[in-house]
């Protein structure tokens, strides 16, 4: 019989190894692995250590030079390294129709960061802002052998192809959200999530489709608590 694509499932299989023979110097680098769209990693300054990783998905008609400065400050202070992909379309793959492609591009991508960075297998979250913020939780809640929390701004729902360990979950949402209404999006989400038995931080906010400089502090908090 033959097998299914894993990544036809939204399953991510690279893995950190015994880390990089030659590091990358500390900074932003493009990946490297696509023409017309490819993304960015930051190795924060100073690390000596295996560092924390936060995959960080952009929202619909964006890219990566537009979710990264979100994160970056946060990032940096905590020494945290960040992989922001571009998406292989104008949004994320199942959104559009399927898993496939998006996780094809980022199984290739985490393996150029791990073979880059020295990354701590322990502390890997992804996450993301609006289409980013639903597809990181799809992601996660099928990969949860791989990260251990998801950091969703502003998600409007959550499509995991399976369900896999259990992440930590924040989520936060602003009440006055044009874009994806607060009560059937993020609020519907963090309330099914947790009634499913998963450890939920839901952090609502006076706002619109935004991610205040206060939630990423907190999110931040609860990824490397």
């Amino acid at each position: 019989m033959e097998q299914a694509d894993p990544h036809s499932s939204g399953i991510l299989a690279s893995r950190p190894g015994d880390g990089p023979a030659e590091p990358a110097a500390a900074g932003t680098h493009p990946l490297g692995l696509g023409r017309r769209r490819d993304g960015v990693f930051n190795v924060p300054a100073g690390a000596t250590r295996p560092v924390p990783l936060l995959i960080m998905l952009h929202g619909a008609g964006a890219s990566a030079q537009d979710v990264l400065p979100l994160v970056s400050a946060a990032a940096e202070e905590h020494s945290v390294a960040v992989l922001a992909p571009d998406s292989r379309g104008a949004t994320w793959d199942v959104i559009q129709h399927a898993y496939g492609p998006d996780i094809d591009f980022l199984d290739a991508a985490l393996a150029r960061v791990f073979a880059q960075v020295s990354v701590d297998p322990r502390r890997i979250a992804v996450g993301g802002f609006s289409d980013g913020a639903s597809y990181a939780l799809s992601l996660g809640l099928a990969n949860g052998d791989l990260v251990r929390d998801v950091l969703a701004f502003s998600p409007g729902f959550a499509a995991p192809a399976r369900r896999k360990g259990a992440p930590r979950l924040f989520i936060s949402h602003g009440r006055q959200d044009p874009v994806l209404p607060f009560e059937r999006c993020g609020d519907r989400l963090a309330t099914v999530l947790a009634q499913s038995g998963y450890d939920v931080a839901y952090h609502p906010f006076s706002g619109g489709h935004v991610v205040p400089t206060a939630i990423v502090e907190a999110a931040f908090r609860r990824f490397l608590a």
